[in-house]
C-alpha cells in the first residue's frame, strides 16, 4: 500500500507552485479541459430544460393543468439551480461558462419542446429528464476518482434528475386516460 499523506513540506511546496491554477493542484486526476466542455453541456442541458419548463408553466391549460404547472414551475426553479452549481463549477476549474443563445440547443442534451397538450408536455419533459439521467450517470462514472468536487455536483444533480422523473411518471400516472 502507498503512503498515505504526503510530508507537510512537500505539500506546501506543492502549494505554492502555480499557485495562478487555484484549486486544480498535483492531485487533480482528471483532464480539466475536457471536465469544463462536460461541464457546458450540461449547463446548456439545464439551461433548456428551464426553458422547456417555464414554457410549459405558463402554456398549460385545461382542468388538470394548476397542478401540473405548479409542478413544472418548481422543476424550473431547481433546474435554474443546477444550471448555476454547474456554472460556479466551471469557474471554479477556470474555465468560462458559455450561455450563449446561438448555440445553446445544439450543445444540449435535451431538446426544447413547444408542446400544448399538457400530456405531451409531461411526457417530453420526462423523456429529457430521462436523458439527463442517462447522460449525468455517465458522466458521474467517467470522473470516477479524478475530479471528486465536480462528481459530486453532478451527483446531487443526478439525484434531482430523479425525482423529477419519478414526479413526472406519477403526474401522468394520475391523469384521467383519453
Amino acid at each position: 500500500m502507498a503512503e498515505f499523506l504526503t510530508d507537510i513540506e512537500t505539500l506546501r511546496e506543492r502549494a505554492r507552485k502555480e499557485i495562478e491554477k487555484g484549486p486544480i493542484t498535483e492531485a487533480y486526476g482528471a483532464d480539466v479541459e475536457r471536465v469544463i466542455q462536460v461541464c457546458n453541456e450540461a449547463l446548456a442541458t439545464e439551461i433548456v430544460c428551464t426553458l422547456r419548463y417555464k414554457r410549459h408553466y405558463y402554456t398549460a391549460t385545461g382542468i388538470h393543468a394548476e397542478v401540473v404547472a405548479s409542478e413544472f414551475l418548481e422543476h424550473a426553479a431547481e433546474e435554474q439551480q443546477h444550471a448555476d452549481m454547474l456554472a460556479e463549477r466551471i469557474v471554479q476549474l477556470g474555465g468560462d461558462p458559455d450561455f450563449s443563445p446561438d448555440t445553446l440547443t445544439t450543445r444540449a442534451h435535451a431538446e426544447y419542446d413547444a408542446s400544448l397538450d399538457l400530456v405531451e408536455m409531461i411526457k417530453e419533459d420526462l423523456v429529457a429528464e430521462r436523458i439527463a439521467i442517462a447522460s449525468y450517470t455517465e458522466i458521474v462514472q467517467w470522473l470516477g476518482d479524478g475530479d471528486p468536487t465536480t462528481k459530486r455536483v453532478f451527483e446531487r444533480i443526478l439525484a434531482q434528475e430523479e425525482e423529477h422523473a419519478d414526479d413526472l411518471r406519477g403526474l401522468l400516472e394520475r391523469l384521467p386516460k383519453g
